[in-house]
């Protein structure tokens, strides 16, 4: 939307540089601007510090701002709050949610855990405050098999809600945990076909992917990992290109990076009703947008705040992981 068009629907009051009033908004009012990796490339530029989730947990955790601004999804703007609950946390969308956090409510795994005594459940990050409540501790992709390794071998464990990452770290540690039927939109898309076609065209290309993808992508891929940890892989090993399998957003900081390396995006599957569906990016992701981020520092609002009681034994989870990690 060109800028003349904003000021006739009345989202701002005059021209303005987007990126340079964000950046004097979180001057003025001492706030910080989180945003992860999936988010488009302006807004990684504009924000103070990009990441994954781990480290924008980290990030959350140790920032002495009055203010933070999540550019995410709802479920970190909750992790933040949890970690910052005297701080005003604010999430440019409210609707931008997750299909993975969408996967597991708090009703069906209480329930779940009733079936099951004697279990410990490990959650992902990628949850609500709701399900971290009645989780024993957090993991993001970047640390779980770390944390399961904490784990006496013998401990039964609930994994949720992502089947793939969780069927991941059981083929890596040769456990078998009790894994949720949940999944990522954007990652259950990759397929096997895809890479080998792209493979074809480029031979020498080094083929990334992220855990959440199915077991077959994950069997054909040279490295396995977190964003940060594909990131860094990028970084630290220079080739000549790379396909990867993660969310497309990531292209982003690999190129910025990585300048003279090519990177080549997986298509997704394209199946009945996707059509024209850019379905290798998050469209939750994508519902930042600078100007989002501009109004909710210049209103303070959106703001995202969790029930008293859900945060006392949502914390808890949050609290463990970074002390294992």
């Amino acid at each position: 939307m060109l800028k003349t068009e904003w000021i006739k629907q009345g989202y701002i009051d005059e021209p303005v540089d987007l990126k340079a009033e964000i950046r004097r908004l979180c001057q003025e009012k001492h706030a910080v601007l989180l945003a992860h990796y999936y988010t488009t490339g302006d807004i990684q530029e504009a924000a103070d510090f990009i990441g994954d989730s781990l480290a924008l947990a980290r990030k959350a955790a140790e920032t002495d701002a009055k203010i933070i601004v999540m550019a995410g999804v709802h479920f970190m703007a909750e992790t933040c709050k949890l970690l910052s609950p005297d701080k005003l946390v604010l999430c440019p969308d409210l609707n931008a949610g997750c299909s993975l956090a969408d996967s597991c409510r708090a009703d069906d795994l209480k329930r779940f855990k009733e079936e099951h005594p004697g279990y410990k459940v490990v959650s992902y990050v990628n949850t609500t405050a709701a399900v971290k409540a009645l989780t024993d501790v957090v993991v993001t992709s970047g640390n779980a098999r770390q944390i399961i390794d904490t784990f006496p071998k013998d401990e039964k464990i609930i994994f949720g809600p992502d089947y793939n990452l969780g069927s991941y770290i059981n083929s890596v540690t040769g456990r078998e945990m009790l894994l949720w039927q949940g999944g990522c939109h954007v990652h259950e898309r990759f397929s096997v076909e895809a890479i080998l076609e792209l493979k074809r065209e480029h031979p020498e290309a080094v083929v990334l992917a992220h855990p959440e993808c199915k077991g077959p992508v994950l069997r054909v891929a040279d490295v396995v990992g977190s964003t940060a940890v594909l990131l860094k892989y990028a970084v630290e090993h220079p080739a000549e290109s790379f396909i990867v399998a993660t969310e497309a957003g990531i292209l982003h900081e690999m190129e910025r990076r990585c300048p003279q390396t090519v990177f080549y995006p997986v298509p997704p599957e394209v199946s009945e009703g996707t059509i024209g569906c850019h379905c290798n990016e998050c469209q939750y992701m994508k519902m930042n947008t600078l100007l989002k981020i501009y109004n909710c520092l210049k209103y303070e609002w959106p703001s995202v705040d969790v029930d008293p009681a859900i945060a006392r034994e949502a914390v808890k989870p949050i609290e463990r992981m970074l002390e294992l990690s």
